[in-house]
């Protein structure tokens, strides 16, 4: 990308007025994120989950969702909130914000898609994480919810050429970020970089924007951006994607992503990926009921 599509870029993301309270909302919720648990105040996280009644309701639906295997129902706040934990319900804050992006304009993708995969591709890369005995799985999630925060740049500040490059990858079947490179010159993976750095996002996380589309660049944390790489793939081929390529075809033993994973940690070298993906295929199921619940009612 030459310099002066670079600085085009980041001067339409400072100009976005679509957006304008989200690092408002992001900065202090991400540094929440960084306290030790128990320097919350649980009581406190109850208050503020009960004063909007959307937060209690999505905080009670995912407390007792398959992904809990509850084997009674949970009906209150407080009860959902010694469920999920302070760590699943910061995430849920989290979610719920960046769930204020919807526009009232119609997208070429729509925006309950890219956000059912956005959340999905959360869960998925926890669950990830813990399968991977990754040491931070709560920043897997992290990660992987705000993995394709460029694909906002492109959508909205790019309108045109981004509707071109949908088509091209509809029509060739090509993966969504080959042919933003062809129709536009870059991807969201460029453009989300820029706008992580203009939101002042942790640098984890800006290194699984920037990369999550090529895992052998990641020089700071690749093993995160792999998680997030894998899971995004995961979701792609079990219909948590855009609907654009979902790569049947995809194996999981020449992904660059397994490929990092397997040099890193040896409970993952010793790891069918027959059963791997067995164990991740059931997982994505319930998460894309999940999400779809959460985004749908």
């Amino acid at each position: 990308m030459t310099p002066t599509l670079r600085e085009l870029i980041r001067e339409r993301v400072e100009k976005l007025n679509s957006i304008p309270t989200v690092p408002a909302i992001i900065r202090p919720l991400l540094f929440y994120l960084e306290r030790p648990v128990d320097q919350v105040d649980v009581q406190r996280i109850v208050d503020l989950v009960s004063c909007d009644e959307s937060i209690s309701a999505q905080c009670l639906r995912v407390a007792n969702s398959a992904l809990y295997f509850r084997s009674r129902e949970v009906k209150s706040v407080h009860g959902a909130i010694v469920v999920l934990g302070v760590r699943q319900v910061r995430e849920i804050l989290l979610s719920c914000s960046l769930l204020n992006l919807l526009p009232k304009e119609s997208w070429v993708i729509d925006p309950l898609v890219f956000w059912e995969h956005s959340l999905g591709c959360g869960l998925v890369s926890r669950f990830c994480a813990r399968k991977t005995r990754f040491k931070e799985p709560e920043r897997a999630y992290l990660a992987g919810l705000l993995h394709d925060l460029g694909e906002l740049i492109n959508m909205m500040s790019f309108q045109e050429e981004f509707r071109a490059a949908a088509q091209l990858a509809r029509s060739e079947r090509i993966p969504l970020h080959q042919a933003e490179r062809s129709a536009l010159g870059f991807t969201h993976c460029d453009t989300g970089k820029i706008l992580a750095e203009h939101w002042r996002l942790p640098e984890d996380i800006a290194e699984v924007v920037e990369h999550h589309h090529d895992v052998q660049q990641a020089k700071l944390h690749p093993v995160l951006v792999a998680l997030v790489s894998l899971s995004d793939r995961l979701c792609q081929v079990h219909e948590l994607g855009y609907g654009i390529n979902e790569s049947p075809d995809w194996k999981l033993e020449e992904d660059p992503s397994w490929a990092v994973l397997t040099r890193e940690y040896p409970i993952v070298a010793k790891t069918d990926p027959a059963r791997f993906l067995l164990d991740m295929e059931e997982f994505v199921t319930e998460a894309r009921k999940l999400v779809r619940s959460i985004l749908r009612t």
